[in-house]
């Protein structure tokens, strides 16, 4: 596949800033519902609500296969023109039929029935599951196709990166707000408290969506050209058939295990959170904002830098080792922090590393599609998203596993104020350790196996041109 003598513009630049900056509000609206869910809803149902932990780790993993089934049904339905796609664009109508109920479907995850979680545990159980899978029908709808606007929207590989730079840190407004804004509202022991917070996370995204909208059309060239390719060769190939086709993609596979296991790392970290800061820390849940700033400074403090870095090595594949590696290494000391001033510093490093990670993830699957598409001569985003999406939801069976196995293991009492040693050293386990764990194995399946480098990369923009794709 490689051929260094060929060489395209790598440097096209196709879209104007502020219209990235429209794009990655899309960024921002599911950073801050992934930020105040996964820091706030296992909580919220195993400890205010008092449902057993089994019960709530279930009710994850129920919502993890739920999801894992529609988000491939989801990139495979909206990969197929219809006729209102064709008037209104290929991925822009989708998120609008998807976002807008997503938006306002948060609200009822924390909305239960008022029942006693030992007599009524199952309604509760059930509660958890409806409103969880509601709440991701919708979000998989509007995922799917934001995502797969991005590799078709930002073609060249400098534009790409340019856009990474610009969405990474629009996006990490919503990792703010989502780590901000909830604390804020809540208060540990009040039920109450989790359903405003609910409220307003919502009327935040809903100002986000609109501004998002300009940036999420679909550009008219783009639309016409798969509509002819579709037309030419797509027609009768069949679901099983497209994802035969991808998950026979070696590169694809690769990136899949490292998607699950970052994504493992986050929640886990994420979730524990407010256990730190409750039963670790004794402090109140606004001191959850403190954590939050640490990692959100890091990380926006870092992304640009990130970015220039990975345009003068022009090597996605080494910046995304390189800053995984930093990552892992600043993971380890959360289950060794001796008070809120380490622990913020520790977050500081931890939230650098991130930026460069999350940052070079957006690229390096653009290039998986790009590569795809070569191999296919198809234009499948929405598959390949609705697939990496279905595979990622492993990474919330995991962190329920994990949370649900360490507090059985060290007997953590979600009626307790005051946790015992052994409660709080599981607490410390999977917000440290444990994810790092998870990374180390997701990084070292990327580095064995994952072989797109600058001149394959090269060779595929050259070949999808060719392509008229």
């Amino acid at each position: 596949m490689e051929n260094d003598n060929l060489k395209i513009d790598n440097f096209e630049i196709t879209h104007s800033k502020l219209h990235m900056v429209s794009y990655g509000f899309g960024a921002t609206i599911n950073q801050f519902f992934q930020m105040a869910f996964s820091a706030l809803g296992f909580y919220f149902y195993e400890v205010e609500i008092g449902l057993n932990v089994w019960l709530t780790s279930l009710g994850y993993i129920i919502f993890a296969i739920w999801n894992a089934i529609n988000d491939p049904l989801s990139g495979y339905l909206t990969d197929r023109p219809f006729k209102f796609t064709q008037k209104w664009g290929r991925r822009f109508p989708w998120m609008l039929i998807g976002g807008i109920p997503w938006l306002f479907s948060y609200i009822l995850i924390f909305f239960p029935p008022d029942v006693d979680p030992d007599s009524g545990a199952l309604i509760l159980f059930i509660w958890l599951v409806f409103t969880t899978c509601l709440f991701d029908t919708f979000n998989s709808l509007w995922w799917v196709n934001f995502y797969s606007l991005y590799p078709d929207k930002f073609r060249s590989a400098r534009e790409r990166r340019i856009a990474a730079g610009i969405i990474t840190p629009v996006g990490i407004l919503g990792v703010a707000l989502g780590g901000i804004i909830p604390p804020l509202l809540i208060s540990y022991g009040s039920k109450q408290t989790f359903l405003y917070q609910a409220f307003v996370v919502v009327m935040f995204n809903v100002v986000f969506f609109c501004l998002a909208i300009p940036g999420w059309r679909d550009d008219k060239v783009n639309v016409e050209r798969y509509l002819k390719k579709y037309r030419e060769s797509q027609k009768n190939q069949s679901f099983v058939e497209a994802i035969k086709l991808s998950l026979k993609h070696k590169n694809f596979r690769v990136y899949i295990i490292l998607n699950i296991f970052f994504s493992a790392m986050g929640f886990c970290i994420q979730a524990s959170i407010p256990y730190v800061v409750r039963y670790v820390l004794g402090a109140s849940s606004s001191s959850q904002i403190i954590l939050q700033i640490a990692f959100l400074t890091g990380s926006l403090v870092s992304t640009p830098l990130w970015i220039k870095f990975a345009n003068k090595v022009n090597n996605n594949r080494k910046v995304l080792i390189f800053s995984t590696v930093m990552m892992i290494i600043f993971t380890f000391p959360l289950s060794f922090f001796t008070g809120l001033i380490s622990l913020f510093i520790t977050l500081f490093l931890w939230g650098f590393a991130y930026g460069g990670m999350w940052s070079l993830m957006r690229a390096c699957i653009a290039d998986v599609i790009n590569e795809s598409i070569v191999i296919s001569g198809k234009r499948q985003e929405g598959v390949y998203n609705g697939i990496m999406q279905f595979f990622s939801r492993f990474a919330l069976i995991l962190q329920a596993l994990t949370f649900a196995i360490i507090h059985g293991l060290t007997n953590f009492d979600e009626e307790a104020p005051i946790q015992s040693s052994e409660a709080i050293w599981g607490i410390q386990l999977h917000f440290g350790i444990i994810p790092m764990i998870y990374m180390i194995i997701g990084i070292a399946v990327f580095w064995k196996w994952y072989t797109l480098t600058p001149s394959k990369l090269n060779y595929c923009e050259i070949k999808i041109r060719e392509m008229g794709l």
